[in-house]
C-alpha cells in the first residue's frame, strides 16, 4: 500500500510498504477514505519529537471503511464506515473506566516519563505519533490497523459526508474538552490563544455552548480573519499588541473566565527562550501560557490542550496562586465525546468541515505537509484522500 512515512526533519515522502495485517482478535483493518494533517503532525515535522524511526507512517485524524475484522470484534462488522479516535483505549482499565481514555494504562505499558518517571508510568497509544505513545501506525496511508476496535470507532450515518464527520477523529473533540475544562458557561468569557485547528475547533464549541465573548489570539491574519468572519470572535494580533493587557483592558480589567492554551511548546517565544530550548535547557516556549496566566480572571481556569514537555522556565507558579486559578491539561479523552458531538453535527449545530482549505490527494501528502507548515496559501487545514 501507499502511506505517508517519517525519514527525519522536514523529512516525509508517501512510500509503498506493506499493508498492514490483523495482529490481535480485537483488530480491524480500514480501507481509509480520507485522513487529514494535524498541527500535532508538525511537531514531528519539523524533528521536535523524539523517538521517531525513520519509516514511521504518520496520522491521527483518519476514518475510513471496515474490510477486515477479527474474531472477537462485537461493536462493528465489514463494510462498516467509521471515525477513528486518535486514543487507543482498553475501555476496561482503572481509568478507562473513569472516562479517562488518554490515561488508557494499558495500551502503551512501557511509556514512561522522559523528565521524571515517578510521575508519569504510562499513557495511551496514539496513531503515528512517536515511539513514545506506543509506535502504532498511522492512518495517513490506503489501509490502517485499528487497535482495540470494540473501543472507539464511531459508526457514521450515510447521509453525512466524511468531510462533516472527519474531525471527530481529534481536534473537534480536542476543542470541545478544551472548552468544557474550562468551566466557562452560557454567557461568559474565553480567550483561546492559538488560531490553528484546534483554536478554531474550540471556538465552534464555544460559540455552540452559548459563550457569549470571545478572544482569538494569533499573528496569522489570514486565520484571525476566518475565526472572526466565522465564530465572530474579537481578534488579537499579538504582533501588533500585548494580548493579556489587550484582553485585560476590554474586560473591566478582570481577565476573561477562562483560556485556552491552543499553542502548546512551540509557542513564539524571546530570544532566551529559543536559545534555551536550542540548547536543551528547556523543553518548551512558556510565552503562550504565561499570556494566559495574565489573562484569565481571579478564580478562573487555564485550559491546555497545546502539547508541551519538559521544563519551562518563568513559570509564575506564584500569579497562578496569587490570582487562585486552576490549570487542566493533557490528551483528549475523544472517545467519551465522540456521540454527542456526532449527534451536534447531524443537527447542524457544528459544521467542522468550515475549516478546511485544501483537498489533496494522498500522493501529494509531502507537499501538504510543506504548506501547511509554512503557512502557504492561507491554508488553515489540509485533507488527504487515498
Amino acid at each position: 500500500m501507499r502511506a505517508l512515512t517519517y525519514h527525519g526533519s522536514h523529512d516525509v515522502k508517501v512510500d509503498t510498504v506493506p499493508d498492514p495485517i490483523l495482529q490481535n482478535a480485537d483488530d480491524v483493518i480500514l480501507k481509509v477514505t480520507a485522513t487529514a494533517i494535524c498541527g500535532s503532525d508538525l511537531h514531528m515535522y519539523r524533528g521536535k519529537i523524539p523517538a521517531m524511526k525513520s519509516g514511521d507512517i504518520l496520522g491521527h485524524e483518519f476514518m475510513g471503511e471496515v474490510v477486515d475484522a477479527g474474531p472477537n470484534v462485537t461493536n462493528l462488522a465489514k463494510g462498516d464506515r467509521v471515525v477513528v479516535p486518535f486514543v487507543i483505549a482498553c475501555g476496561s482499565c482503572f481509568f478507562c473506566d473513569m472516562q479517562l481514555f488518554s490515561a488508557c494504562e494499558t495500551t502503551n505499558p512501557d511509556r514512561g516519563s522522559i523528565m521524571n518517571k515517578k510521575s508519569l508510568r504510562s499513557g495511551a497509544a496514539l496513531f503515528g505519533f512517536s515511539h513514545l505513545y506506543g509506535g502504532v501506525p498511522g492512518g495517513q496511508a490506503e489501509y490502517v490497523r485499528v487497535p482495540k476496535a470494540n473501543v472507539g470507532p464511531i459508526r457514521i450515518p450515510i447521509a453525512l459526508s466524511d468531510e462533516q464527520v472527519l474531525f471527530l477523529s481529534d481536534i473537534l473533540p480536542t476543542g470541545y474538552q478544551a472548552v468544557l475544562n474550562t468551566g466557562v458557561g452560557k454567557g461568559g468569557s474565553l480567550a483561546i490563544f492559538g488560531a490553528g485547528p484546534v483554536g478554531q475547533m474550540a471556538a465552534a464549541c464555544a460559540r455552540m455552548l452559548g459563550i457569549e465573548k470571545i478572544f482569538m489570539v494569533d499573528h496569522h491574519a489570514f486565520r484571525l480573519d476566518f475565526a472572526k468572519r466565522t465564530y465572530d470572535v474579537i481578534p488579537v494580533n499579538f504582533d501588533d499588541c500585548d494580548a493579556a493587557e489587550y484582553i485585560l483592558d476590554n474586560t473591566s480589567h478582570r481577565g476573561v473566565d477562562g483560556v485556552i492554551d491552543a499553542v502548546g511548546f512551540e509557542a513564539k517565544g524571546s530570544t532566551l527562550e529559543t536559545v534555551m530550548t536550542d540548547l536543551k535547557l528547556e523543553g518548551s516556549s512558556g510565552k503562550a501560557l504565561r499570556q494566559c496566566i495574565a489573562a484569565v480572571r481571579r478564580g478562573g481556569m487555564v485550559s491546555v490542550p497545546g502539547v508541551y514537555a519538559g521544563f519551562i522556565h518563568g513559570f509564575l507558579f506564584g500569579d497562578i496562586f496569587e490570582k487562585g486559578i486552576g490549570i487542566k491539561a493533557g490528551q483528549t479523552h475523544v472517545q467519551k465525546y465522540m456521540p454527542e458531538l456526532l449527534a451536534a453535527i447531524g443537527e447542524g449545530k457544528l459544521r467542522p468541515q468550515e475549516i478546511i482549505s485544501h483537498r489533496l490527494k494522498l500522493d501529494q501528502a509531502a507537499e501538504g505537509y510543506k504548506m501547511f507548515d509554512k503557512k502557504e496559501d492561507e491554508c488553515r487545514k489540509v485533507i488527504l484522500t487515498p
